[in-house]
């Protein structure tokens, strides 16, 4: 009675004062009611505001609402139930692999922040990647312990997720799904269409593989196959070329996985980016890809787009290649520790090549360096780049692994999932950054904790079955 009576007094001291923060009370006193009593149906919460949350600024602190309070919030929670419960730990989630690369990831990260060219943003980057693992990794591991636990966190996010998508959908239909405007359909959701494609296609395995754990014939299967569907249209017509190739190697990447090849698959894939890298850089083969700047522009037709694509005369493919030579010269100056986590923007401008820019080499959107791994090493070093690649290649092995050895047929349908949005969001990052966004670095981590969940689980199976006479 308490909260809903300061619910109805937040609400209308909002209304009567115009001042709209106030009608915030009511979430912040459940949030913070939860985080006490049972912090995991706030997780649960949490999950289902990801999609629906909207970037907003205040006084220049950019911030995510209403999920990135909650995170913060369930951070806070998360490190005082485990000091106060250090003793119930499974000893086994700090030994295991994916847990000692992640813990190698953020402590080279963190050695990096100290040496940083600019302190301040760095140690506000590490405090938000300190954030995201806990409350989707360590506090993910401790949550996914059951079936239904699963189950939620797909119902959660999904019908949230169904929601956006839905009212983006439907706004781009009421203009003819024209390619020009799409970019004004995304709000206030998604920052851009990029964005809008990649949660999407990095949450279109949990949605296939969840279908499968209702009987078929039934009403709940048919609604989330079909949803695969719908989500599949909805992609094509977010117009976004690195998700269409990451649709397409999904399918290829589940056979891969089934037969056990993709520990060869990444090292001819490693082998093919060092051999194309090595080319590029060598006898100053990169300045052939030099743009016609007058011919390098925004097109308006998609098909358009593609062909411009092949031939490098699409802007923002162009753009992409005009801050990956200014990433190399920076990578150049500064091999091992890097320029500092979250510094990239603030100083690649005195490293860029003038030939390779482009109309929209301004940057008024802030944006970064649109490759994850290239990002990394500019900030963190080669020992940065190699730590999250070691991360990211164990949790790939491992997860085929596992996938092999379990043998409940729910849990390792939902370990596929959780492999194949893994891998499909580490396909994205090639042209994107995505690891820092509460839109797809949520999955990121969550996948990963998911992958971790079902081995210990399995494990305590075995454990009791070698036990039992």
């Amino acid at each position: 009675m308490g909260i809903a009576l300061t619910g109805i007094l937040g609400i209308l001291a909002g209304i009567g004062t115009e001042t709209m923060w106030l009608a915030g009370i009511p979430a912040g006193i459940i949030a913070l009611w939860l985080a006490i009593v049972d912090f995991r149906r706030l997780f649960f919460v949490m999950l289902a505001c990801i999609p629906i949350s909207v970037e907003l600024e205040f006084g220049g602190l950019g911030t995510d609402l209403p999920d990135e309070p909650l995170m913060w919030l369930l951070t806070l929670a998360g490190i005082v139930w485990f000091l106060r419960n250090g003793h119930r730990l499974d000893a086994r989630v700090i030994r295991h692999p994916v847990t000692l690369a992640l813990l190698a990831h953020l402590m080279w990260m963190t050695v990096c922040a100290v040496t940083s060219q600019d302190g301040g943003i760095s140690l506000k980057f590490l405090a938000a990647k300190g954030w995201y693992v806990i409350t989707f990794y360590f506090l993910g591991i401790h949550i996914f312990r059951e079936q239904r636990d699963f189950r939620e966190f797909l119902w959660f996010f999904f019908i949230s997720l169904l929601v956006t998508v839905t009212i983006v959908f439907t706004r781009h239909a009421m203009i003819g799904f024209s390619f020009e405007e799409v970019a004004y359909v995304m709000g206030p959701f998604y920052r851009n269409h990029v964005s809008y494609a990649c949660i999407m296609t990095a949450f279109l395995p949990y949605v296939w593989y969840g279908a499968k754990w209702y009987p078929k014939g039934s009403f709940t299967r048919w609604f989330l196959l079909l949803s695969v569907l719908f989500l599949v249209i909805a992609i094509n017509f977010a117009y976004t070329r690195a998700a269409y190739v990451a649709l397409v190697a999904a399918i290829g990447l589940y056979w891969i996985i089934r037969r056990r090849w993709l520990r060869l698959v990444l090292a001819g894939t490693l082998a093919l980016f060092v051999f194309f890298f090595i080319f590029v850089g060598s006898r100053d083969n990169w300045l052939e890809f030099a743009p016609d700047y007058e011919r390098t522009v925004t097109h308006t037709r998609f098909d358009n787009l593609l062909e411009a694509t092949t031939k490098l005369e699409d802007i923002s493919t162009m753009e992409r290649v005009y801050r990956w030579i200014a990433a190399s010269y920076m990578i150049r100056e500064r091999p091992l520790a890097g320029f500092g986590p979250g510094t990239f923007y603030f100083y690649y401008r005195n490293y860029t090549v003038t030939s390779f820019k482009t109309y929209v080499s301004g940057n008024p959107e802030k944006s970064g360096i649109h490759n994850y791994y290239l990002m990394t090493t500019v900030e963190q070093g080669i020992p940065g780049l190699l730590f999250f690649l070691t991360f990211c290649f164990i949790v790939m092995l491992k997860g085929e692994q596992i996938y092999h050895r379990t043998t409940n047929r729910p849990r390792r349908q939902m370990l596929a999932a959780a492999l194949l949005c893994f891998i499909l969001i580490d396909l994205l990052m090639l042209m994107n950054d995505l690891v820092e966004t509460d839109k797809v670095g949520s999955l990121f981590f969550l996948s990963a904790a998911i992958l971790v969940s079902i081995d210990l689980k399995n494990k305590e199976e075995e454990d009791i079955t070698n036990i039992s006479p």
